[in-house]
C-alpha cells in the first residue's frame, strides 16, 4: 500500500484499520527498517542521538508546557530532573559508543593461544519501550537513548496519564530521528495490550509491579527478555546520633520533590521513638524553607497526576494520625506535603507503595530491628541509611537487599552513570543507565576466529579416544595460565611446545 492506504483496511468499504493491525504493522515496519542494516554503523547511531539533542534544544518550551499541564512542574524543576540528566546521557553515549561497542578481548586458553577469541556486542533488533507518567521525559528518553546507541530499531509507548508529553513526542520525535526505525504509539490499555501481543527483541517498561507481571507474561510467549524498572517501599533508617538537621533536609528534599511521585523517592523513615519527634520537626521546618508558608502558591511544589491518584492518596490517609500537612484540594489535585506518626506496620500506608507526598514514620529499637522490618518486606527499588557510624551503613547493606543503596542521602545513586539502575525481586530485573543501558540493548555475541593450521594439536580431541588423550586433556583444558601473569611470549612458547608434544606422544 502506498501513502496513507494503511489507515484502511480495505479502503474500497472505508473499513477503518483495527488497533491490532496497526500495532502488527508498526512493528512490522520498524522490523523491516532494522533488517536493512542501517543502524549498524556507528556513525548513524551517533547522528541519531545528535539529533535527538538538538530536538530537546529546539523543542525544551514544547515539553516544559506539556510537564507542567500533566503534573504542574516548573520550567526550572522540568530542567533541573528531566532534560539535564538526558543531556548527560546522551553526551555521555556520544563519547563512550566507539570504545564500547569495540571487540572486547578475552583471555585465551593453551588450546587457542594462536586464535583471535573476543565478545562482540551487536542489536538485539526491535526493541519496546514503555514510558512511565511520573518524570514522563527522562523515564523515556533515557532507555530510547541506550536502546539506539546500541543499534537497535525503538518502538517508543509513552504513558497515556501523562497526555500531553505523550502527545508532544508524537508529534516531535518524528521530525527529528529516523521515523522508520523510531516510533511513537500513544494509546491506552487497548493499543498497549495489542502492542504486547507483537514480538520484540527486548522490552523494557517502567511502572508498577502489577503491569509489569502482565508485560512479562505477554513477553514469555515470545521468549522475549525484559529488564522491569518497578518500585516499592524504600525505607529510609535514621540512626540514633547522626546530624538530624542535615539529614531531614536531604530526605525532605527526595521525598516531596515531583509532590512524592518518585519511584525512588523514600516511602517511610524507620527510626528510634526517641528521636521521633526531632525529625518530625525538623522535617516541617524544612518543607517551610523549601515551599514557602503556604505550599499550594509555590512553584516548587507539583501536583498528583490526576485524580484517580489523588482518591487512592487520599484513601492511604484514612484512620492516620497527621503529624503535620494534610491539607488538600481535589479540584487541583493538590495534597500539601504530610507526615504521619505512630503507624501501623499492618495499616495499607504500610502495604503499598504511596507514591505521593505522604511520609509515614515506624519507630524501631535499632539498626537490627529495622533491618528485621526491611527483611520481612519485599526487596525495595531503592534503600537509605542515615548514620555517622561506617559500621551501621555497612551493616545495613550487607544484611539487606535492595536495587541500589544511598547512604546519608537520597535518591542520588540515579544520578551516577557508572552505577547500574534497576531493581530485584519484586521491585524490578534488569539494569540501565550508561555502559549498563548500552549492555541492556545489546547481544554479547561470543566470536571465535581460527586458522586452519596447527592440525596436529586438535588431535587430542577427536576419536578415537584413550586414556593417554584424556590424560594430556587434563592438563591442557583443565590447567590455567594467566596471560598476565605468565607472559604472551611464554605462552606462545608453550603452546607451540604443546603441540609437538601431542604429535610425538600421539601418533
Amino acid at each position: 500500500m502506498e501513502g496513507h492506504a494503511w489507515e484502511w483496511r480495505v479502503a474500497e468499504h472505508g473499513f477503518q484499520e483495527t488497533t491490532m493491525e496497526r500495532m502488527k504493522r508498526t512493528v512490522e515496519q520498524a522490523r523491516a527498517a532494522f533488517n536493512t542494516g542501517k543502524t549498524r554503523p556507528l556513525a548513524f547511531r551517533i547522528q541519531q542521538l545528535k539529533s535527538l539533542k538538538k530536538m530537546m534544544q529546539e523543542k525544551e518550551k514544547e515539553f516544559c508546557e506539556a510537564l507542567k499541564a500533566d503534573l504542574n512542574k516548573s520550567e526550572l524543576n522540568s530542567f533541573s530532573y528531566e532534560f539535564m540528566i538526558v543531556l548527560g546521557e546522551i553526551d555521555l553515549m556520544m563519547e563512550k559508543l566507539p570504545d564500547w561497542a569495540s571487540p572486547q578481548a578475552v583471555e585465551k586458553t593453551l588450546l587457542t593461544l594462536a586464535d583471535k577469541t573476543y565478545i562482540h556486542r551487536e542489536p538485539l533488533g526491535v526493541v519496546l519501550v514503555i514510558g512511565a507518567w511520573n518524570y514522563p521525559f527522562v523515564l523515556l528518553m533515557e532507555p530510547l537513548i541506550a536502546a539506539i546507541a546500541a543499534g537497535n530499531a525503538v518502538v517508543v509507548k509513552p504513558s497515556e496519564i501523562s497526555e500531553n508529553v505523550a502527545k508532544v513526542f508524537e508529534k516531535v520525535l518524528p521530525q527529528y530521528i529516523d521515523q522508520e526505525l523510531y516510533t511513537v504509539v500513544n494509546g491506552g490499555v487497548p493499543e498497549t495490550t495489542e502492542l504486547l501481543k507483537q514480538r520484540f527483541d527486548h522490552i523494557l517498561y517502567t511502572g508498577n509491579s502489577t503491569v509489569g507481571k502482565i508485560v512479562m507474561e505477554a513477553a514469555s510467549k515470545h521468549l522475549t527478555p525484559v529488564t522491569l524498572e518497578l518500585g516499592g517501599k524504600s525505607p529510609c533508617y535514621i540512626d540514633e546520633g547522626c546530624d538530624l538537621e542535615v539529614a531531614c533536609r536531604r530526605i525532605t528534599w527526595g521525598k516531596y520533590m515531583n509532590c512524592g511521585q518518585t519511584c525512588i523517592a523514600p516511602d517511610y523513615i524507620l527510626c528510634n521513638a526517641s528521636i521521633q519527634k526531632t525529625v518530625v520537626e525538623n522535617i516541617k521546618k524544612t518543607i517551610k524553607e523549601f515551599y514557602g508558608e503556604n505550599v499550594k502558591n509555590s512553584p516548587d511544589y507539583e501536583r498528583i497526576v490526576n485524580k484517580r491518584h489523588f482518591k487512592r492518596l487520599m484513601g492511604l490517609l484514612e484512620g492516620q494520625k497527621v503529624a503535620y500537612g494534610g491539607e488538600t484540594d481535589e479540584s487541583t489535585c493538590f495534597i500539601a506535603p504530610t507526615i504521619l506518626t505512630d503507624v501501623n506496620p499492618d495499616s495499607r500506608v504500610m502495604q503499598e507503595e504511596i507514591f505521593g507526598p505522604i511520609l509515614p514514620i515506624v519507630t524501631v529499637k535499632g539498626v537490627e530491628e529495622a533491618i528485621q522490618f526491611i527483611n520481612q518486606r519485599e526487596k525495595p527499588l531503592a534503600l537509605y541509611v542515615f548514620s555517622k557510624k561506617n559500621k551501621v551503613i555497612d551493616k545495613m547493606i550487607d544484611e539487606t537487599s535492595s536495587g541500589g543503596v544511598t547512604a546519608n542521602d537520597v535518591i542520588m545513586h540515579f544520578s551516577i552513570p557508572a552505577l547500574p539502575f534497576g531493581g530485584v525481586g519484586n521491585s524490578g530485573m534488569g539494569a540501565y543507565h550508561g555502559r549498563f543501558g548500552f549492555d541492556t540493548f545489546s547481544h554479547k555475541r561470543a566470536c571465535l576466529v581460527r586458522s586452519l593450521k596447527m592440525e596436529a594439536a586438535n588431535t587430542i580431541r577427536y576419536p578415537p579416544n584413550s586414556r593417554k588423550k584424556v590424560d594430556w586433556a587434563k592438563f591442557f583444558v583443565l590447567k590455567r595460565f594467566s596471560m598476565w601473569k605468565f607472559g604472551l611470549v611464554a605462552l606462545a612458547v608453550l603452546g607451540i611446545v604443546a603441540a609437538i608434544v601431542i604429535k610425538v606422544v600421539l601418533f
